[in-house]
């Protein structure tokens, strides 16, 4: 689809894809994937829930509970088979574990254990789009390296401004990414996983605070696939 043909506008390029093989564990970049009805190919697939916890609207352990699960880094080794014994996941001592091995929950917490979620574990919508200029900007204010993977994004885009937050006027339309189309649902309300550094698991509560105070706890947009397809760095994203 052309952005002629379609009365479309480029408004962003794609920067960076992640997928989150297991929940609230660090990123798996990705030079291209797959992009379905129920998001990215093989993303938080996996999550590990808190004892007693099962009955609850949030069973999830997560980055809240345990900041250092972002130094857990798991990675698909067959990407077109993600089941059980296509994760691995690697340890922040370097251990090499499989997604279903008892040492991985133990390492993760006394009680904790593995689910599988056919359709992923997604506390909105599948996938999540942030801007190069809304992190840069909230970053900044906060005082902290700019890391685009506090955000936790599936897809980073460069408006080629920087302007922060425009990402907003997206909610309510489609953007084609790539050969992937994405309905924006939703504005992506921020908690205190954005305070965490992925590189050192250490936390900065100022990072939530510019958010809140200078957004509304809003820092990006959430979205759901429309039409599948491919999206990779590089790819132009069209407003349709």
């Amino acid at each position: 689809m052309s952005a002629a043909a379609s009365g479309s506008r480029p408004v962003a390029t794609v920067v960076d894809v992640w997928r989150y093989p297991v929940k609230s564990m660090a990123a798996e970049p990705l030079d291209s994937v797959e992009v379905s009805w129920h998001g990215l190919l093989g993303d938080r697939r996996w999550a590990f829930v808190r004892p007693g916890s099962e009955r609850n609207g949030f069973p999830w352990h997560t980055i809240r509970e345990n900041p250092a699960m972002s130094l857990f880094r798991p990675r698909l080794v067959e990407p077109g088979r993600p089941d059980h014994s296509s994760v691995e996941v690697q340890t922040p001592d370097g251990r090499i574990l499989g997604i279903t091995d008892p040492a991985l929950a133990d390492a993760l917490g006394p009680g904790v254990r593995v689910l599988r979620l056919h359709t992923g574990a997604f506390d909105s919508m599948p996938v999540s789009v942030i801007t190069t200029a809304t992190v840069a900007a909230v970053c900044d204010r906060a005082d902290v390296v700019s890391e685009p993977l506090r955000f936790r994004p599936n897809v980073l885009v460069d408006t080629g401004s920087t302007e922060p937050f425009t990402e907003d006027a997206w909610v309510g339309a489609t953007l084609q990414i790539g050969d992937a189309t994405l309905r924006v649902d939703r504005h992506d309300e921020r908690c205190v996983v954005v305070n965490c550094d992925p590189g050192t698991g250490k936390t900065s509560p100022e990072v939530l605070r510019v958010v809140g105070r200078e957004h509304g706890a809003r820092a990006g947009v959430y979205g759901s696939t429309s039409r599948p397809g491919e999206v990779a760095p590089g790819a132009p994203v069209l407003l349709l």
